[in-house]
Parts: structure tokens; C-alpha cells; sequence
């Protein structure tokens, strides 16, 4: 791959640059000239968003700047030598002489990352960094980069067992592989075979199988981004830093084969078929938490924009908390609703690329929206949150298939950018439309139907019924029925029912908002959910029930009984206590404005549903982590 990439006018021996700035421009200008790029100020932009990820300059004085840029016409390697040398942030402090700039072009294949791959051997090498410095002209420099290593090594063999390596870093980039080349020199070298899966930025490659794990002697994860750990139970095992093999791969191979054999917080994998079914509950945990936590700033931003403009502009009318006509805080609630709109997408698309990496985020994001949006299939509302997360893992498993069939090499670079995103495109949105929708369509209407019948019943069943609904989903579909039958029975003068659900809808985010005070001390909630819990405290004073949605999309086990069962008891208090409401709107918000008969009533019923939820989601979660904690002492 190198040979096609570089050549002696690529080369520069003797840069002029004395900043970071300086070497960016003057490489970017020899690709410029010898036609590699059509665009000197895109690229720079490029490669500078690159180093926002992370710094490229590594130990001994490499430094590997890179992008893919729809401004290169042609993959091509520049480099640059700076006998001087440059500040440049490297990792060990000193300064950066040697510069490999790798221009790959955005959409086509990863030319980057495999380029990156070949010359971690390279620098690796023994004595290579100084011979390239040391050079005299460009013929030279470029010989000793296409040279094979002439330095003896061990054969890869069996002799004294099997290892297995997993390398990664969080741009899944340069680490990732000079860590993958270092683990394998260094297995050579004390006569061993090893296997070394790369988590790159082009996804999950050369896994081990279940039976090369059973037979490996010890595990290495030299990794600073998750993987899938609890596979290794009952190995030796040693965790560390992708750098560490790259500073003395026989010292950290040397541990892991020292080393006690892993235990997972869970039970063993390796034992039972009940351990595999615990194996794949993380991994849908991982997958959950992949996102929500790239939803939770989308509630956040959303919910607080729109719970600051409804506070501060908005006015109760029979339609709603409206905001007068020209009003800024109008342009404010537009911007967030429109995060609000993408917040259900993106919890599917980053699940579906969790499973499957980025081939899997375009279908996600789209299998997101429809789920969201029920007119694709004839329903009021979408599937919300539940829909999401449904679609996410459809997704991500349906392009993990396509991904891993075996194409011919023509094929194979269409495969992630082209091929997979459009086959789970075409799955999830047929399946949506054609499968799924039509259920989901009758089902409301059903649902709106029972509810009119029980409309002139026992009005503790209904506050049970529309409580349970409102809590249930958070503004999918159980919820906008509930929703739009109180509103519909607003126009008929029965204004009682949209009191109920006046005050079970701020139930969710402001339970979710008092557990999180509560379980702080308990360790059983993440930080991101603590922070979380301030805005869906915010959000609940205005009746935003989705500001729960990030804790029931990653524990609904826990949290969707606890919400529902708190947002039932602030409808029954509500019927009791004769509580209407005259605008389709809920929270504290619409009693304290006044659209509310008993506001003080309706403020006590909401708060005794929120504290109930809150409760109730401690002890569940509480029950759950120490029944986990038992099984993993058994």
C-alpha cells in the first residue's frame, strides 16, 4: 500500500517550518503541487479537526498528522524531516523531527488507517527513526521506508504457547496498530503465536474465537477504549494502556502471563450456558449506554431550551402553553424542539453503531427517525424511545451480518460505505413501514377506544389506566394517546381528564430528578445520570415528560415500573381531588399560571408521584445491584 502512495517527490528532507502550524502548510503544499489535493485551506481544516481528537505526535520524535478530506483527489503519504525539530505536543515532551502527513480521501476506502497499519512495522523497527533522519537525499529516505527489516526475529511459533491481544485507542487510529505490530514482535521474541484484534476506526478486526480463547495461554488488553472484556472470564489477563506494548511488549506479555486469572463482575461465561446469557446482557448494557449517553446531551439541550422559553414566555390557552407571535423565546423553542426531534434517532443510530460500528450509524439514525415519526405508518405518534432502542439493535446486528459475509476485493470497499448503510437502510425502514407500523397504528386506536369506553366509569381505574400510560413510555405512543384523549375530552367541557394528566406528566423527570439526590450516596447511578437528573428536574416543572428517557432507556427495568407506578398515584390523587385542567398542557408550570382549578392540590399530587417514583426506582435498582453482587460472589 505504501508503494502506491508515496514516491521521492513527497518526500522533503529539509523542512523549513519552525510550529506545528508551519509543517501542516508547507507538507499540505507538496501535495498541493504534485496534484494529490484540489484544496489547500479544506485539507488544513481537516487535519486540524483531526488533531482536536487527539494530538498526533508520538515518542522518538514521530509525529503522524492525517484526514480523510473530500479534498484529496488522490490518497497519497507526504514527509517531512525537520533536523531541528518542532514543538508539537508529543507524548514524551520532546520535539517532533520526523512527520508522515497521509492525506485519504473523505467516503473512500480507509487508505489512513492502512497506511498507518504498514508503518507501525516500520517504526517499530530497530534503529529505522534515526537511519530515515540520518538520510542524505530523498532516493535514499525512500529506500529505507520500502526496505524490508533485514533484523532477525523469532518466527512466530507454538513453542511455548498461544497469547491473545487486544489493542485500541479512543481515535482508533495510529496506538491502535503500532500497539497490535509491538504485542506481535514481542510474542516472536519469547516464542510464542498471538492473535491481536484491533478496535480501529474502521471497526472490530481479527476477534479471537470462543475456541482460541479457550486455548490461549494469556490475554493482553492494551486498550484505552471499552471492548468486550468479559468473553476472557477465568483467563490470565492483564489490562493496560495501548501504550505500553509499544514501550516494552515482552514486559507486558511477561505480566499477563504472571497474572490471576479474570473475573468479570458477573458470573463466568465460560462455564454455563446461563454465564453466556450473562455475556450477552453486557453487551446489550454497552450497547444501551453507547446511546444514551450520546442522547443525554440532545434531552439536556432541548428540554432546558424548551422549559425556558414555555416558563418565561409561554401563557396557558385551551390549546396549550402557547408563546405570543414574535416573541424570541418562540425561535428558542424551535431550536428545542429540533433537538428534541433528533434526541430518538440518535439513541438508535449510536446503538446500531456500537454493534456494528459506522456502517451501522446511517441506518440507525434513519431507522431512528421512523420509528419516531408514526405518519410513515398511519399512527399519531411513533414508537418513541422503546421504537428506538428496537430499531438501534435490529440495525446494528442486520449490517454486523452483511458486514461479515465474505465479498470479492472489488466489492469489499463498498461494503461499509455503500453497501451496508443501504441494506439496513432498506431493512429498517421496510420493516417500519410494512411490518411493525401496522400493529402499532391498530394498537392506539384501540387504546384510544378503551379509554372513551372507561371515560363514564370508576375513575380510580382510569387515573390507574391513563397514569400507567403517561409513565409508560414518555411520549411514544402510550403517551400520546393518553395525551390526545385528555385533550379531546377538553373540547367536549370534561376538562378533569386532562387534569389527571396534568399531573402524571411531570411525574417521570421529576421522580428520575429526586432519585438521583436520593441514590447519590447508593453508587447506583452513572455521573452521566446525575447530571442528567438536574435537567430532568428542569424539565419536569414544565411537563416534559422525556426528560426521564435516558434513565428508562438504560435501566427500564428499574425505572419504567417506578414511573409508572408514581404517575398513576398522582392521576388517582388528581381525580380525587376533582382537579381540572383547561389547557393541554401539564407540570407545575400550568397550576402555578393558573390554568388549574386547585393548583395547590394539583402541586401536592405531582410531588407525592414524584417522591413515590423516586422510591420505588431506588429500591429496585438498590435489589438489583446487590442481587448482581451475590452472583458474582457464587
Amino acid at each position: 500500500m505504501i508503494t502506491q502512495l508515496i514516491n521521492e517527490n513527497l518526500i522533503n528532507l529539509n523542512l523549513k517550518a519552525t510550529s506545528k502550524d508551519d509543517v501542516f502548510k508547507e507538507l499540505i503544499e507538496i501535495l498541493y503541487q504534485q496534484g494529490r489535493i484540489n484544496n489547500k485551506e479544506h485539507f488544513l481544516a481537516d487535519v486540524l479537526a483531526r488533531e482536536e481528537l487527539g494530538n498526533t505526535g508520538f515518542e522518538d520524535g514521530v509525529a503522524l498528522p492525517h484526514a480523510k478530506s473530500a479534498a484529496v483527489v488522490e490518497p497519497a503519504v507526504v514527509i517531512g524531516v525537520s533536523q531541528s525539530g518542532i514543538e508539537y505536543g508529543a507524548e514524551d515532551g520532546l520535539p517532533s523531527k520526523l512527520f508522515f502527513m497521509i492525506a485519504s480521501p473523505d467516503g473512500g476506502a480507509n487508505h489512513h488507517v492502512e497506511v498507518l497499519a504498514e508503518l507501525s512495522s516500520k517504526l517499530i523497527e530497530e534503529g529505522f527513526i534515526q537511519r530515515f533522519l540520518n538520510a542524505t537525499d530523498e532516493g535514499e529516505a525512500l529506500e529505507l521506508l520500502l526496505a524490508k527489516d533485514q533484523t532477525e526475529h523469532a518466527e512466530p511459533s507454538e513453542e511455548n504457547g498461544f497469547l491473545i491481544g487486544v489493542t485500541g485507542c479512543p481515535a482508533g487510529v495510529a496506538h491502535t496498530y503500532l500497539a497490535a505490530e509491538s504485542l506481535e514482535k514481542g510474542a516472536a521474541e519469547l516464542g510464542y503465536k498471538i492473535k491481536v484484534e484491533t478496535n480501529g476506526s474502521i471497526g472490530v478486526k481479527n476477534s479471537p474465537t470462543t475456541e482460541e480463547i479457550a486455548n490461549a495461554d494469556a490475554i493482553i488488553v492494551a486498550c484505552d477504549k471499552q471492548v468486550d472484556m468479559a468473553r476472557f472470564a477465568g483467563k490470565k489477563l492483564i489490562e493496560t494502556g495501548v501504550k505500553a506494548p509499544i514501550k516494552d511488549a515482552t514486559g507486558v506479555i511477561q505480566q499477563a502471563l504472571d497474572a490471576s486469572p479474570y473475573q468479570t463482575n458477573e458470573r463466568s461465561l465460560a462455564s454455563s450456558a446461563t454465564d453466556k446469557g450473562t455475556g450477552t446482557r453486557s453487551e446489550l448494557y454497552r450497547y444501551l449506554m453507547n446511546g444514551v449517553s450520546h442522547m443525554i446531551p440532545f434531552v439536556v439541550t432541548g428540554g432546558l431550551l424548551i422549559a425556558l422559553s414555555l416558563a418565561i414566555g409561554g401563557q396557558p390557552t385551551p390549546s396549550g402553553m402557547q408563546i405570543p407571535h414574535g416573541s424570541m423565546w418562540n425561535k428558542v423553542l424551535d431550536v428545542g424542539v429540533v433537538a428534541f426531534q433528533l434526541m430518538i434517532p440518535i439513541l438508535a443510530g449510536y446503538i446500531a453503531y456500537a454493534i456494528a460500528d459506522r456502517p451501522a450509524l446511517a441506518p440507525g439514525l434513519i431507522g431512528g427517525w421512523i420509528a419516531n415519526n408514526g405518519s410513515f405508518y398511519g399512527a399519531h405518534a411513533g414508537t418513541g424511545f422503546i421504537g428506538a432502542i428496537i430499531a438501534g439493535l435490529l440495525v446494528g446486528y442486520f449490517v454486523k451480518w452483511v458486514a461479515s459475509r465474505n465479498y470479492h476485493k472489488f466489492i469489499q470497499p463498498l461494503v461499509p460505505i455503500m453497501i451496508a448503510p443501504i441494506t439496513g437502510t432498506l431493512f429498517i425502514s421496510g420493516l417500519f413501514i410494512f411490518v411493525i407500523g401496522a400493529p402499532i397504528a391498530s394498537l392506539m386506536h384501540s387504546l384510544t377506544e378503551l379509554l372513551t369506553a372507561m371515560s363514564t366509569g370508576n375513575v380510580v381505574l382510569l387515573g390507574i389506566v391513563l397514569g400507567g400510560m403517561a409513565g409508560f413510555d414518555m411520549g411514544g405512543p402510550f403517551n400520546k394517546v393518553a395525551f390526545l384523549f385528555s385533550v379531546g375530552m377538553i373540547a367536549s367541557g370534561q376538562t378533569q381528564f386532562m387534569g389527571a394528566m396534568a399531573c402524571a406528566i411531570p411525574v417521570a423527570p421529576l421522580g428520575m430528578a429526586i432519585a438521583t439526590v436520593i441514590g447519590r450516596k447508593l453508587d447506583i447511578f452513572e455521573e452521566a445520570e446525575i447530571e442528567a437528573g438536574k435537567a430532568a428536574g428542569a424539565m419536569g416543572l414544565v411537563g416534559i415528560s422525556e426528560g426521564a428517557i435516558p434513565f428508562a432507556a438504560q435501566d427500564p427495568i428499574s425505572v419504567i415500573p417506578a414511573n409508572m407506578i408514581g404517575s398513576m398515584v398522582a392521576a388517582v390523587m388528581a381525580f380525587s381531588f376533582g382537579i381540572t385542567d383547561s389547557v393541554a398542557h401539564g407540570g407545575p408550570v400550568v397550576a402555578l399560571l393558573g390554568a388549574m382549578n386547585k393548583p395547590e392540590l394539583a402541586l401536592l399530587s405531582m410531588l407525592v408521584g414524584a417522591i413515590v417514583t423516586a422510591l420505588v426506582c431506588v429500591t429496585l435498582k438498590k435489589v438489583r445491584k446487590q442481587r448482581s453482587a451475590a452472583l458474582a460472589v457464587a
